[in-house]
């Protein structure tokens, strides 16, 4: 283990009852999650021989630390990231609350049973953090800190009186793998983050063998480096009551020594094999003799594993100490992997499952009757029963009450911003410096983030009106100092923008937090998060994880695609349509024109808000100029916009071709339709506005006709009904084709799809446009190839 650590002091802080209750609970969260892993794969029918896991020996290291947790430290306001290997003892710990049902548990890792990993949209009892791909749920229990503090700072809880919680991550030690967790302890450092408790199940196995000796060291100076408490939770009390006897500091002396993988294979092995090594590598020392007498092979092993993360009484004093104190903390719980099961200590026991055999022989050790393996209080005496009842009755946990459900802000109509050339980008700023001009009940409730691109992506003018956003007011120097600057960057409490470094995986996680304000404080917020749009794919991991919360919020990409023109190729964007069309609970929209984007936001806005229907919006926007179209607005407009495309130019008679174009690369569609009406004076030009939607449409409509519904229709259906049967399409974007090709497939037009597929360089527009052959040219090509003339 290689370093000594003293225990922390703290008063005894459970009743001599307590503990003996908190013991039963704990055996029998242990039992029901080892069970429920062992009904999954080795009694429930298999239809196609899988194996179902669920990560026994996972599960085993925690049910001490989550016991605790769950019958005495956790409070109403407080939140929880449980480890993703966990869910199995997440759930038998909320049965024996009875907030689970058996059903759940029968069917865990089946399809409407209890989920593989806790889930806050899949899981039938309430789940504070989806965790699952790995670090993730950690790195947002800070993020969700940070989201508290503004919450209260802006008077926005739904209960202004109630205290606030703690967030809280249990986390397996091969997190710390995770290069996200150090993004976001360095950001957490920036914005003071408090209230804030990391757990650490510090078992030194992952998933391929026993992790580094030296791990700790670096575990503690990573939290000390940014200002948390390191609170180790070592030894538990019988080995620190042998710290006194015959041999004791000796002992505990060679337990600090011994490396992590002598003592994985040594607690595997079990008693017999801890006495022999300790005769050999401590035979001499005074008292030896006398500490192994007084032990069987049982009980010498029961010591030698007595870590502080299995001990009830080491960890409940570690969390009442911390319990007042808003510092963070990082608990590193030394446990062992396994603990309690046959298979503990290991190496390969991370996927590995108790046989038949071994899971009776448990039965009985746990005192449960064949047929009683369900029943939530099997196998306790008589005289505990009552103590048991009574902590599953009180615990702090069980005073968390419904948030309120919050009647929707109203969104306005959103001005479309003046101007005879602009881009999306440029209208977007302007959109939310208007929004920001007075207090209304939309724009308090905005609250802006960018990873240090906030002027380059156009919102500095909200940021100069609103300000940045800090738990305590901090000075912007220039200003002070009369530094001319057209950038206003004072810090405080009231300011609605949070800036973060460079670092997207905070972005998407701080969204993905803020957008869950309601579900956490009951009071939503308005989140929007600017980025630019290649670099989405650096935070694909944590925005797929925002929307699989459910979270809800606007992400702002730009500047977009190759027309990003001399920046090159590490900048311009081709692959973004395809997850915006991807992924789910997130709707893409690609506006060209201004008008296009304050209908889009609006909708934006209020879609955000839907109660069963809504979700995210990612709008791909650009920087590039563009004349705009002196037209009316009309409510039947705006209602094809939101749905994802109309006919600037409808088709007319039998015309033998249709334009398709999206977002930039609108000018270039509309003259290569002018040129091509010289002699095809119909040519229709179809402005997409949302190739997400229209494609969600399309599917939907798709099954709900072979469900039976031979009326239904999607949006696109009936603009393409507008063309020909026998006339070609093409379709052009700043983007993959794929995102429009799909187009042809609607009506079964013949399609010539025009887009990026290769990495881009640096040029100007029209040598850009000329190379990847979405210039005017490019699309007068394609249109007579596939007219065939």
């Amino acid at each position: 283990m290689t370093i000594k650590i003293k225990p922390p002091v703290a008063p005894a802080s459970a009743s001599r009852a307590d503990l003996e209750a908190l013991r039963a609970l704990e055996q029998r969260a242990l039992w029901l999650s080892t069970w429920t892993i062992h009904n999954a794969n080795h009694l429930r029918p298999s239809r196609d021989g899988l194996k179902v896991g669920g990560h026994q020996s996972s599960s085993a290291s925690v049910v001490s630390l989550m016991t605790a947790l769950y019958f005495h430290t956790l409070r109403p306001q407080d939140r929880i990231a449980v480890k993703p290997h966990a869910s199995p003892v997440l759930h038998s710990i909320e049965y024996l609350l009875g907030r689970q049902s058996q059903d759940q548990l029968e069917r865990f890792r089946a399809l409407g049973g209890a989920q593989s990993y806790p889930s806050r949209t899949k899981d039938k009892i309430e789940v504070d953090f989806s965790t699952g791909s790995v670090g993730l749920g950690v790195a947002a229990a800070l993020f969700a800190s940070i989201v508290q503090d503004y919450v209260s700072l802006h008077g926005l809880k739904a209960d202004p009186a109630a205290p606030d919680g703690r967030m809280i991550a249990l986390m397996g030690d091969a997190e710390l793998d995770e290069g996200n967790v150090y993004e976001a302890l360095l950001e957490g450092w920036k914005h003071d983050v408090k209230n804030l408790w990391w757990i650490i199940d510090y078992n030194r196995q992952s998933l391929d063998g026993v992790v580094n000796d030296a791990l700790f060291h670096r575990i503690e100076g990573f939290f000390r480096a940014v200002d948390w408490k390191v609170v180790p939770l070592k030894f538990g009390k019988k080995l620190e009551a042998a710290r006194g006897g015959p041999a004791g500091e000796a002992l505990l002396d060679w337990i600090d020594r011994c490396p992590n993988q002598l003592y994985s294979a040594l607690t595997f092995k079990g008693g017999a094999a801890w006495r022999e090594r300790l005769q050999l590598e401590l035979g001499g020392t005074r008292g030896l003799k006398t500490l192994l007498a007084n032990h069987d092979d049982a009980s010498l092993a029961a010591l030698m594993t007595n870590l502080g993360g299995h001990d009830l009484e080491t960890i409940l004093e570690a969390f009442d100490a911390a319990a007042d104190d808003p510092t963070p903390h990082a608990f590193v719980a030394y446990t062992i992997k396994g603990y309690g099961l046959p298979l503990a200590g290991h190496k390969d026991n991370h996927a590995g499952l108790m046989n038949p055999t071994q899971l009776d022989a448990f039965r009985r050790l746990c005192g449960v009757a064949e047929g009683e393996e369900w029943a939530p209080l099997a196998g306790l005496s008589p005289a505990i029963e009552p103590e048991v009842r009574r902590l599953l009755t009180s615990a702090p946990i069980l005073g968390r009450k419904p948030l309120p459900v919050e009647v929707a802000v109203p969104v306005p109509v959103l001005p479309t911003p003046a101007g005879e050339s602009l881009s999306t980008q440029e209208s977007f700023g302007k959109i939310l410096f208007e929004l920001a001009r007075e207090p209304s009940a939309l724009s308090e409730r905005i609250v802006t983030t960018s990873p240090d691109v906030t002027v380059s992506t156009n919102l500095s003018g909200w940021v100069n009106r609103r300000g940045v956003f800090h738990s305590s007011v901090r000075a912007d120097t220039f200003q002070d100092e009369k530094v001319a600057s057209p950038q206003k960057w004072r810090m405080a409490p009231a300011g609605q923008h949070i800036e973060l470094g460079i670092a997207e995986h905070n972005l998407f996680l701080l969204l993905g937090q803020l957008g869950l304000a309601d579900k956490f404080w009951g009071k939503r917020l308005l989140p929007i998060g600017t980025v630019y749009d290649p670099f989405i794919n650096r935070g694909l991991d944590a925005l797929i994880y925002a929307c699989y919360q459910g979270a809800r919020f606007m992400i702002v990409a730009t500047p977009s695609g190759v027309t990003l023109a001399p920046e090159g190729g590490a900048h311009q964007s081709i692959n973004t349509p395809l997850i915006g069309m991807a992924q789910d609970g997130l709707s893409y929209f690609e506006p060209a024109y201004a008008d296009e984007l304050a209908v889009i936001m609006r909708h934006g806005f209020e879609h955000m808000q839907a109660k069963d229907s809504g979700g995210s919006i990612y709008l791909r926007l650009s920087t590039r100029s563009i004349d705009q179209l002196s037209r009316e607005m009309t409510p039947e407009l705006e209602d094809e916009i939101i749905q994802g495309g109309y006919w600037l130019r409808r088709p007319q008679g039998n015309t033998p071709l249709a334009i398709a174009y999206c977002g930039a690369l609108g000018p270039e569609a509309l003259a290569a339709a002018h040129r091509l009406a010289e002699r095809l004076p119909n040519v229709g030009l179809l402005a997409v506005t949302s190739p997400d939607r229209l494609h969600a449409g399309w599917t939907k409509a798709q099954r709900a006709r072979m469900d039976g519904d031979r009326s239904a229709a999607s949006h696109v259906e009936r603009l393409m009904a507008d063309l020909p049967g026998g006339a070609g399409l093409v379709t052009v974007l700043d983007g993959h084709p794929a995102t429009l090709s799909w187009l042809g497939g609607v009506a079964r037009h013949r399609v010539h799809p025009l887009g990026v597929e290769r990495f881009g360089q640096s040029a100007d527009l029209p040598d850009l446009y000329r190379l990847y052959g979405i210039d005017e040219d490019g699309i007068v090509r394609a249109a007579k190839a596939v007219i065939g003339s």
